[in-house]
């Protein structure tokens, strides 16, 4: 397919997305959801050489429909007419997973994109278009990879999505916050758009809260435009949240919600069967795992919450993890907290030290995580204790793991703050001058606001000579373009988040060069 073939195709899948999209105000309304089982789209995710995952989920309006399991069928072409059909099967749609579908394709050919669609009797879904990942061995000439996090329904308009189809990225990774838990507040000025659901408590809640955001046509062009990986933050279950803890109330009243919102997630995410870890699969998923794009990039995906220890002196009634002064809170320099959990600490080390392996390295070793992992000296001298600033052992081990196993070459990626960061990455956070050992791009919101002034910001990044660029003001998304040569980030901002129709432009672009740790202003 030439890239003018896929940018056509693209623009055909979007209209098609926009034509099948639910209203906003579908999921209050029932009865308007009987005209097609795939308005909610399909998506495909973590691919390999030679699979990748399919999925989609059934929109049912009628009791005895939705009691019910249904036979999807599904097909994969080399052709948008599905004439030359490579792969074609069938799988059922379950009520006991809200149904959704999750098809793991095998046996298609590395470095090689694809046409998908689903069928349930006479209904036919919008075609999506996913790939494959070049083989293991293989140093790939390119990879053009977005991130993005955060899209708080009421704050914005999903207009950056339909941007991001356009750059017509090979790879989506999705940092967290797919959703919020919140219902849309009393006072409702200044609000982009609202919602009618209550603050979600159950896997009812949950389920129709993806189906919400899932409803969104530019949202639903990005799913269907290229493969995604996903991880979570909090707020696909609750602000905040540290593994089996959260605010007030007794742990098996949380434990059920936490159980809800990961059943809710799996369900509304292209994941494999993998994830589903133990005899119950929702006591624990296996969010954290490896994709490789041959030997041009190792992406080393992370899950930041469900192994977290509890925030430092942080009281259990409260709402949020707030800032502490590191004098008052002796608990934040404790060793033995961990954000990542060991095991999956140790995970991390192990692939590291497989990346920096002399004989066929791998060019770009991609960390892709939550939050900002840079430190932060804060004129207030307090410290947020959500972030890794908050973890500094663990971000200290994490840093001494880069140090000694030396990676060609290392970059972080986050969300979270809802604010565009670009940083040297240094030994030690705190010292000006320390060697730098990797590059760190911290991504905006899709729309979520950052709750801060650029004035406030513009007084951290004075007391942070490492922080090379800090933009709380503007939300969007970032574009890597990655070459065994350099690593180029373009962070792309919308216009105005409050109209869907909103333009885009650059905010700033940062090169990276192979060999050379440290972003440079391009």
């Amino acid at each position: 397919m030439t890239p003018h073939q896929r940018r056509a195709f693209l623009q055909r899948a979007g209209w098609a997305a926009a034509a099948t999209a639910l209203p906003r105000w579908a999921w209050s309304n029932p009865p308007a959801l009987q005209a097609n089982p795939f308005a909610l789209g399909v998506a495909s995710g973590d691919p390999a050489p030679d699979s990748v995952v399919l999925w989609t989920r059934l929109v049912l309006a009628e009791p005895a429909q939705m009691q019910a399991p249904h036979t999807v069928r599904w097909e994969v072409a080399h052709d948008a007419r599905f004439a030359q059909i490579v792969q074609k099967g069938q799988a059922t749609a379950s009520p006991d997973l809200g149904h959704s579908v999750h098809v793991e394709v095998a046996g298609l050919s590395p470095d090689r994109w694809y046409h998908y669609r689903f069928m349930l009797g006479d209904a036919v879904s919008t075609t999506g278009l996913t790939r494959t990942t070049p083989a293991a061995d293989v140093l790939a000439p390119r990879l053009r990879l977005a991130f993005a996090s955060c899209q708080r329904w009421e704050h914005g308009h999903y207009a950056a999505w339909r941007h991001l189809v356009a750059d017509a990225p090979d790879l989506v990774l999705f940092l967290g916050d797919y959703i919020y838990e919140y219902a849309t507040p009393r006072n409702t000025e200044g609000l982009a758009r609202t919602h009618s659901l209550r603050h979600a408590s159950s896997l009812a809640d949950f389920r129709d809260r993806y189906a919400l955001h899932r409803s969104d046509p530019h949202l639903q062009a990005a799913h269907a435009a290229c493969p995604w990986a996903v991880t979570w933050d909090d707020h696909e279950v609750q602000n905040d949240y540290a593994a089996d803890a959260g605010r007030g109330g007794e742990p098996e009243a949380f434990g059920n919600l936490r159980s809800a919102g990961w059943q809710a997630f799996y369900e509304n995410m292209p994941l494999r069967a993998a994830s589903l870890a133990g005899a119950q699969p929702w006591q624990a998923l296996q969010v954290y795992r490896r994709l490789r794009w041959g030997r041009l990039a190792h992406i080393h995906v992370l899950d930041a919450r469900q192994y977290r220890g509890w925030q430092a002196c942080r009281q259990p009634d409260t709402t949020g993890a707030g800032a502490v002064r590191p004098a008052d809170c002796p608990t934040l320099a404790d060793p033995a907290r961990t954000l990542l959990g060991t095991a999956q600490e140790r995970w991390l080390d192990a692939g590291l030290s497989a990346d920096s392996a002399a004989a066929g390295a791998t060019r770009w070793s991609v960390i892709a995580q939550q939050t900002l992992f840079s430190a932060r000296q804060y004129p207030s001298s307090l410290v947020p204790t959500d972030s890794w600033d908050g973890y500094p052992a663990a971000r200290h081990r994490l840093l001494q793991s880069v140090a000694t196993h030396a990676p060609r070459n290392t970059v972080l990626l986050g969300g979270d703050i809802h604010q565009n960061y670009v940083c040297r990455v240094q030994a030690d956070p705190l010292r000006t001058g320390s060697p730098v050992l990797a590059s760190e791009f911290c991504g905006t919101s899709i729309s979520s606001r950052a709750g801060t002034t650029q004035d406030k910001v513009d007084a951290i990044a004075r007391h942070n000579p490492h922080v090379l660029l800090a933009r709380p003001d503007q939300r969007g998304y970032g574009l890597a373009d990655v070459t065994p040569a350099r690593w180029t980030t373009t962070l792309r901002v919308v216009d105005d988040p409050m109209r869907a129709g909103s333009g885009v432009s650059t905010q700033a672009r940062f090169v990276v060069d192979d060999g050379h740790a440290g972003p440079m202003a391009a």
